[in-house]
């Protein structure tokens, strides 16, 4: 895919306001250069904040999860679009991905099916009343992700391997639930070291709280960099 080691991590800024957003984004400087912005952060600011990281130059992933009727996930995909922002997540609905395929037209937005949270385990999967495995629930969705023209996925690394091979060798596999040797796991069921993950097929590693949460995030980030270049 052609993608430097830099540009395959992507920091994600949830934390509670914009101001926290800015001093966090300053502390990182060029270490960084994809962010993203999460329901958290996109109710008190977040979507003008994409765009002001793009005209700094930066890449930006939304991750809205939208799945709703056909009629309001093309529309408000549509509005996506006008933002500029680099990737939106959208739930690996077949009805939900087809009306974001829609709605984003000639755009340059890149759409993200997520299959099954990094949050869930087996037994939560079977409470929530999926059929199958979390591995048979991904190859599934990632499956009509491709048929109906979805740039990639989001899984954990744990099927970041079978994503790969399904979605082809162009295709997007966006995995979180990444955790360098040491961190805590926190609310990730499925986790994986940033090397694990990018040699199981991943295109692209989202990592949170390992960077945000750190003494130096700035000295966090380059070292997931560096793991990355390793790997790759």
């Amino acid at each position: 895919m052609g993608l430097q080691p830099l540009d395959r991590l992507i920091v994600a800024l949830d934390v509670p306001d914009v101001t926290a957003a800015e001093l966090m984004i300053e502390r990182l400087g060029p270490a960084v250069t994809f962010y993203k912005i999460g329901l958290e952060l996109a109710f008190v600011g977040g979507f003008d904040l994409a765009k002001a990281l793009k005209s700094r130059g930066k890449r930006v992933f939304l991750d809205m999860k939208l799945h709703d009727i056909p009629n309001t996930v093309e529309r408000a995909t549509a509005n996506i679009a006008t933002l500029g922002v680099d990737l939106l997540t959208i739930h690996a609905y077949p009805q939900t991905m087809a009306a974001a395929a829609a709605g984003r037209g000639s755009s340059a937005l890149k759409l993200l099916g997520v299959t099954v949270l990094t949050s869930m385990s087996a037994p939560d999967a079977a409470a929530a009343g999926y059929a199958g495995s979390i591995a048979e629930i991904v190859a599934s969705r990632t499956r009509t992700a491709r048929a109906l023209g979805i740039d990639g996925v989001v899984c954990s690394p744990g099927e970041a391997s079978a994503a790969r091979q399904l979605i082809g060798p162009d295709g997007l596999v966006v995995t979180p639930g990444v955790r360098p040797h040491g961190s805590a796991a926190g609310d990730q069921a499925r986790v994986a070291t940033p090397a694990e993950a990018i040699r199981a097929g991943a295109s692209h590693l989202v990592v949170g709280r390992p960077i945000t949460q750190a003494s130096d995030p700035r000295a966090a980030a380059q070292a997931i960099v560096a793991e990355i270049a390793t790997a790759a």
